[in-house]
């Protein structure tokens, strides 16, 4: 395993933690609300629940991509094009999530710092 690897599998994880941090803090001082209709339910019903389900998710998805990853490097030929195609794809959509996970801690410290 790469060292790139390790560390964006590591900050994956803890921006998902981050992420379910500052949710369960707004949700239970800030008045906030879940914006994720699926999740919404589970925060006002059961914190414990919804932060385990939230941890369990975020480790889920880390950990697929360096499976995934893995299993890809195993290939026999790296020079074909879809071998190419398949690794930039994996790791756009990786970069995708970080990106997206950013944006989602972004909007929960604005919404916790107003």
């Amino acid at each position: 395993m790469q060292r790139i690897e390790v560390i964006t599998t590591v900050l994956l994880i803890l921006m998902g933690v981050i992420d379910c941090v500052t949710t369960v803090i707004g949700v239970m001082f800030s008045g906030a609300s879940e914006a994720n209709p699926i999740m919404a339910g589970l925060v006002s019903s059961n914190i414990d629940a919804f932060m385990a389900v939230k941890i369990v998710a975020t480790a889920f998805t880390a950990f697929t991509y360096l499976y995934a990853n893995k299993l890809l490097m195993k290939s026999s030929n790296k020079a074909t094009k879809s071998f190419k195609i398949s690794r930039n794809l994996l790791n756009i959509s990786y970069i995708g999530i970080i990106g997206f996970l950013f944006l989602v801690i972004t909007n929960n410290l604005s919404i916790l710092l107003a």
